[in-house]
């Protein structure tokens, strides 16, 4: 798979299958896995920042996109990503 680049948007479908738009608001790779924060499309052009909800995906081997199982996995990759947006600003 291509690396993912911020601003990319793509589509997703949720446990119902109902399709939604996410564009890819960072990226981050901890101990060789791949991981993308995500927001919805909709929500990035109608809400303030204090009010988008930014969920992570985990990129597995062949590219696609799963979700992180463990709450470890997710408090790890929370952090970092937060550490990552706090060197930013």
């Amino acid at each position: 798979m291509e690396k993912l680049e911020v601003g990319e948007v793509f589509t997703i479908s949720d446990e119902n299958d109902v399709e939604q738009e996410v564009e890819v608001i960072g990226t981050l790779t901890i101990e060789g896995t791949d991981y993308a924060a995500v927001s919805f499309v909709e929500d990035l052009q109608t809400e303030t920042e204090e009010d988008i909800d930014i969920f992570f995906l985990k990129v597995d081997e062949d590219g696609d996109f799963e979700a992180i199982e463990s709450d470890d996995e997710f408090e790890k990759v929370s952090s970092a990503f937060d550490e990552m947006m706090n060197e930013e600003e």
